[in-house]
């Protein structure tokens, strides 16, 4: 009698032996960003607004600014605390912003790294996809 004993599960599957179609099926990501609050976060600076977007094939490029000032009783001039910032979202997560020059975020947009950032999954058709 031997002394090893070999045990296999019965539920024991090879991820190639079983076939997921679900899995082949193409998932569509959309991110949301609430990008005023986030670079409020980034910088300590509130009022920020978004003046321009540009639209590319791989992502989309905002540019904003932000004072100290509440529109309503802005000053005429730039004050030089006023800053100006681009954010740039690509389709593939990632994202980018730079503040007056300098790089604040370089990286991938999760809930992990970005709590302004609400991912959501759907089927081509539309369906919400639910993940545990």
């Amino acid at each position: 009698m031997s002394d090893q004993i070999k045990f296999t599960s019965p539920t024991e599957v090879e991820l190639n032996e079983v076939e997921h179609p679900a899995w082949d099926e193409p998932v569509i990501c959309r991110v949301e960003v609430d990008l005023p609050g986030w670079l409020t976060k980034l910088t300590g600076q509130a009022h920020w607004e978004v003046y321009s977007e540009e639209e590319e094939e791989n992502c989309v490029s905002f540019a904003m600014r932000s004072s100290n000032h509440h529109r309503l009783h802005k000053a005429i001039e730039a004050q030089e605390s006023d800053m100006q910032a681009e954010v740039t979202l690509y389709h593939n997560g990632y994202a980018v912003v730079d503040v007056n020059g300098k790089s604040l975020f370089d990286g991938a947009l999760t809930h992990a790294t970005n709590d302004c950032a609400r991912l959501s999954y759907y089927h081509m058709s539309g369906e919400p996809i639910a993940l545990n």
